[in-house]
């Protein structure tokens, strides 16, 4: 992952695992407006290492297998399109999410202040009203709209 800053006014999302998938796997059509925004670099992708080692292991399972004969590729992506980010503390804005393999997503997007968090979901989507105090828009790939 790059180690470089995005600049200030590049603002940040987070993608879930499955998001990602669905970008650098699946070529879902659904999520090329983001996709393309992040590649021109008007939008800055923020991760961090839990990240790309969910996404390695999730690239390595026996149902991805008959997808992608090598998660190489998808991992290269992902190391030339991310911003790597330290790893976040525990959230502090008093969001939790029931399921705590994807509190790492919702911590990041705090911690980095990021505009948006888009996944699929249904745990991390129940947040959606109260992350928006916080400035945070949790969203499915195809509601994301720049600006």
């Amino acid at each position: 992952m790059h180690e470089l800053p995005a600049p200030a006014a590049t603002p940040g999302v987070v993608l879930d695992t499955n998001a990602v998938l669905d970008w650098l796997v699946f070529a879902d059509r659904r999520i090329a407006p983001l996709a393309a925004a992040i590649e021109a670099g008007s939008l800055a992708w923020l991760a961090a290492p839990r990240m790309r080692a969910e996404l390695a292991d999730v690239l390595l399972r026996p149902a991805m297998a008959r997808r992608v004969r090598s998660g190489e590729p998808v991992l290269t992506a992902f190391d030339r399109l991310a911003r790597g980010c330290d790893p976040p503390p525990r959230a502090s804005a008093g969001l939790t999410c029931s399921d705590v393999d994807d509190q790492v997503f919702l911590d990041l997007a705090l911690a980095e202040r990021a505009r948006w968090l888009v996944t699929r979901d249904k745990a991390l989507l129940a947040l959606h009203r109260r992350a928006r105090l916080h400035g945070l828009t949790i969203a499915v790939p195809e509601a994301w709209r720049d600006g």
